[in-house]
């Protein structure tokens, strides 16, 4: 069993240059959002708010993966999936393989889990369920 402690630099270690680059513009346009803190486990890079996690990443060998959690549903191909996680929200798994892809309207979606993460998702009622 792996009893040592998960850190950023352990998941860098050994990345290609070009997936951590992603990486780390990937933090930029958090940075960009306001103050966070790392929650760093195994499987994941979690970016917390005040309130809760918002985001994370995981840097694989071809691409950066993650997720966001946003308060609606989006459809685009950097999204792999999609599903709901509460009444208020919907995790996005999201898969990049080019510094393009983290263009405005990704920063976009970040800056909205952000507002998640402050608790955003609190403060507006429950969307209507479709039938």
């Amino acid at each position: 069993m792996d009893n040592e402690v998960w850190t950023v630099e352990r998941h860098l270690l050994g990345k290609p240059d070009e997936i951590i680059a992603l990486y780390h513009r990937f933090i930029g346009l958090a940075e960009a959002c306001g103050p966070f803190t790392y929650s760093v486990a195994k499987t994941a890079i979690t970016l917390k708010g005040s309130r809760r996690g918002f985001a994370g990443a995981g840097l694989a060998p071809g691409y950066l993966g993650g997720y966001l959690d946003l308060q609606r549903r989006i459809e685009d191909p950097r999204i792999r999936r999609s599903a709901p996680y509460t009444k208020r929200l919907f995790v996005h798994h999201f898969r990049i393989t080019s510094m393009d892809e983290l263009d405005d309207e990704f920063a976009g979606w970040l800056r909205e889990a952000y507002e998640v993460g402050q608790g955003a998702h609190l403060s507006r009622p429950v969307p209507p369920v479709n039938e």
